[in-house]
């Protein structure tokens, strides 16, 4: 009697959008969508994320790439951060106390480029202004009259000693070395040595005693002309710093009452005045450039001290700022001291001290890439830190680690309000959250987005408005109605479900351009169907190279795959190929051998160290199966063996442990298979079959193998029950069946996989226990039972032997 057998019908094998529901013939008159679709969950975590004010709730956006995080997230950010006021400016300027510790000072938006600007106004003026105060009449004349008033002081001191060396006999003489006493004659003339050699040893030693007073009075004068030069030069600078307090300091006023709501900046302009009026003479004489060698270094003097370095400037700002970091080195995020090399040295001052993104954000909301932040040195440790102490300090790598001291600068830590949104996978969030004790702490908020939604109208409609909004953006020609439900039967493929719509939209997107581009060359107003399948086709022949060498080895008979006939203990495996973003699916020989012995199921890639955890967990399970089923009243007394023929990879996964058990059943019942029938799914230990990934492509895989060898009508795939909803199979496929030429059977037990598979009924077991006779079962037990009793006479008979 032939057995029935459950098929699918060529409908069950794809989930076919009619649009019934969809009143609009193309995407033209079709409003563009909005918002996201599908990602409720995602978008509520953001929004508490972003509108919780406690610190530590910044936000990680987790998800598969093409879902939309990042577009999702700067368009919910931008709607946010425009209700928002814009942050203060941030200004470094010359620490007059600490010049190695630049300060920091915040202004209301705009302000900072205002005050730089008044600033470098202030010292352009004083350039003019106090040299011009220095050339007046008035001030020549009162300087004058101050260094005059010295030097008629300090003649009547020389004379006054002019006239005590003459009452002495003595004349005051000008040298080269200073002044220096001469003796005198009674006539007044000076007495040469010749002269003075020739007077009394008395008359020479009271000369002497006399010159020694003078030269001690003269001293004394002298003494007394450099305290009076010491007096005129501080009267002088007093003079001057009137002066110029006098140009500047109505100046610097004017300047602080604009400032006056600003202490920091109030206090700046104090030290700023004080200082200017400090070094006045700097604005007296020339500014010329320093040379080394005859080479002129470029500068820009004494008055670089004075200016104002905005480091950031939120004047171009409306609401908040948001700062999409696409490449989170250290230097993007925390900003840099630039350098400059100046003969064979490098130099900084504050005016180099530049800002990074993290700065930018300040205020605002700063969204970053979970991997390039970990991949980037020093970053991670960084940005926590920062979270952490709410502020952010600009300072080099190098220097915070000690590991090289290259600027003197360091500048004072500015105050960080900031909210950072990390996008990234998911196992990125869990092993942080694991092994990182700070994470968990600063990262209180995961926004999961889904890959995935359920097909409603809605969906339909949101899914065709969004094809809108691409076609209008992109200015690509809109989808009529076959065209729509092609993009949508793609989406569906994507995720494997006949229920579900794929939300990886950067892919689906992907696919409209490719569709408009083949539309474009047809010169077709709108992207149908054709145009889409067309672009689908040229995708996949861009990247199957490597899975039509494969299809070439298994045609010209390299790698064994019978698709006819049968045999026993040998079945076609289905496995799943990735090959970069295409995968495919290619049968697989496994063959099974039963022999006596205790050793069990042994799997020899396991045994060659080329199975995975999974996949030896699947043929373990097989043991339990064998067990369960025919050991209840028998011991097992049972080694087979298990191989993928011709593998010499890695094997892991458990879908084709289902397979793997048809073929020892098919050894230990000595029933053939049918090669034309391959098999995917997964078993537990009672038997039943499991879902696995990957059915369309293991499907179509072994279609095209039977296709290329020639279809006969008898074969098809078995693939586990609960997988005919993840059906999304290619029109060929669709077709054959339609036709009857290739057949697709769902199962949900090994039994009913083997009936399949043999064309012998399984066999139920009776109230004695034992399955019936020219059944599966029956055989299999049968089987088990001679190799127990087999196992045991030789046992008695070695033991006799033994004796």
């Amino acid at each position: 009697m032939k057995l029935k057998h459950e098929e699918l019908s060529f409908e069950q094998l794809k989930r076919s959008y009619d649009l019934k529901g969809f009143t609009c013939e193309t995407t033209e008159t079709v409003p563009e969508i909005k918002g996201m679709i599908g990602q409720d969950r995602a978008i509520r975590a953001i929004e508490f994320g972003l509108n919780i004010d406690s610190p530590g709730y910044n936000i990680y956006v987790a998800g598969v790439s093409d879902t939309g995080r990042t577009s999702t997230v700067e368009r919910i950010l931008k709607e946010l951060a425009a209700k928002k006021e814009p942050p203060n400016d941030w200004c470094y300027v010359h620490n007059f106390q600490d010049p190695d510790q630049p300060r920091r000072i915040g202004l209301s938006p705009g302000k900072g480029r205002q005050w730089q600007k008044e600033m470098k106004d202030l010292i352009g003026s004083l350039r003019i202004e106090i040299p011009k105060a220095f050339e007046t009449k008035d001030y020549k004349e009162r300087s004058s009259k101050i260094s005059e008033s010295y030097e008629d002081r300090k003649r009547q001191l020389l004379s006054d000693t002019e006239k005590e060396a003459r009452e002495r006999g003595f004349q005051i003489k000008r040298t080269p070395l200073g002044f220096a006493p001469v003796p005198l004659k009674s006539d007044g003339q000076p007495l040469s040595e010749k002269e003075f050699g020739k007077l009394h040893l008395e008359e020479r030693k009271r000369i002497e005693e006399n010159m020694k007073s003078v030269q001690k009075q003269i001293k004394q004068t002298f003494e007394q002309f450099n305290l009076l030069d010491r007096k005129s030069k501080d009267q002088l600078t007093k003079f001057n710093k009137e002066v110029a307090l006098f140009v500047v300091g109505y100046r610097i006023d004017n300047l602080k009452a604009k400032y006056k709501d600003y202490p920091e900046v109030l206090h700046h302009l104090d030290e700023v005045k004080a200082d200017l009026v400090e070094n006045v003479d700097d604005f007296l004489r020339a500014q010329e450039e320093p040379s080394f060698l005859g080479v002129k270094i470029p500068t820009r003097g004494s008055f670089m001290k004075y200016e104002v370095n905005v480091v950031v400037d939120n004047s171009h700002i409306k609401g908040a700022p948001v700062i999409m970091e696409t490449n989170p080195t250290y230097s993007n995020m925390f900003g840099r001291v630039e350098k400059k090399a100046q003969l064979g040295a490098l130099i900084t001052d504050f005016t180099k001290i530049k800002a990074g993104s993290v700065l930018k954000a300040n205020g605002g909301y700063l969204v970053v890439d979970a991997e390039g932040v970990l991949r980037s040195p020093f970053v991670w440790d960084t940005l926590k830190r920062n979270l952490r102490n709410k502020e952010t300090k600009i300072e080099e790598a190098a220097e915070q680690y000690a590991f090289l001291s290259s600027s003197a600068l360091r500048p004072m830590p500015i105050p960080l309000d900031i909210k950072v949104i990390m996008i990234g996978r998911g196992e990125i969030f869990d092993l942080l959250h694991l092994y990182d004790e700070n994470f968990k702490k600063i990262f209180k908020v995961r926004a999961d987005f889904d890959y995935e939604t359920r097909i409603d109208d809605k969906a339909v409609t949101q899914c065709a408005r969004f094809i809108c909004k691409i076609c209008n953006e992109e200015k690509l020609r809109h989808c009529n109605r076959s065209g729509i439900a092609a993009i949508m039967e793609y989406g569906s493929r994507l995720v494997a479900d006949q229920e579900k719509l794929s939300l990886q939209f950067g892919k689906i997107a992907n696919l409209l351009r490719e569709a408009d581009f083949w539309a474009q060359a047809e010169k077709s107003t709108y992207v149908t169907r054709k145009y889409v399948e067309k672009a689908l086709e040229e995708k996949e022949y861009r990247s199957n190279l490597m899975e039509k060498k494969i299809q070439e080895m298994i045609e010209r008979g390299t790698i064994y795959i019978d698709t006819d006939g049968g045999k026993i203990g040998q079945i076609n495996a289905l496995s799943v190929y990735a090959y970069g973003e295409f995968s495919f699916g290619k049968p697989s020989r496994i063959t099974a051998q039963t022999f006596m012995g205790n050793k069990g199921v042994v799997n020899i890639e396991r045994e060659a160290k080329l199975s995975g955890k999974t996949h030896d967990k699947g043929v373990l399970i097989l043991s339990g199966y064998l067990g369960g089923k025919y050991g209840g009243s028998i011991p097992l007394s049972l080694s087979a063996t298990l191989t993928f023929e011709q593998s010499y990879s890695f094997v892991e996964g458990d879908s084709a442990s289902s397979t793997e058990l048809f073929a020892i059943l098919s050894s230990l019942s000595e029933l053939p298979i049918k090669q034309g029938i391959a098999v995917t799914g997964s078993v537990n230990q009672r038997g039943e079959i499991q879902p696995i990934g990957g059915v369309n492509q293991k499907i179509e895989g072994f279609f095209d193998v039977c296709q290329a060898k020639g279809l006969t009508g008898e074969q098809g795939v078995i693939i586990p029950q609960s997988n005919v909803k993840n059906l999304m199979l290619k029109p060929r496929v669709i077709e054959a069946v339609r036709e009857g030429k290739f057949h697709i059977y769902p199962i949900s037990t090994i039994d009913k996989g083997m009936e399949i598979l043999t064309s012998a009924e399984a066999g139920e077991r009776g109230k004695d226990g034992a399955f019936p006779e020219n059944t599966v079962n029956g055989r299999v037990q049968n089987k088990l039972k001679y190799l127990m009793k087999e196992q045991a006479r030789l046992k008695k008979e070695a033991e006799a032997e033994a004796e």
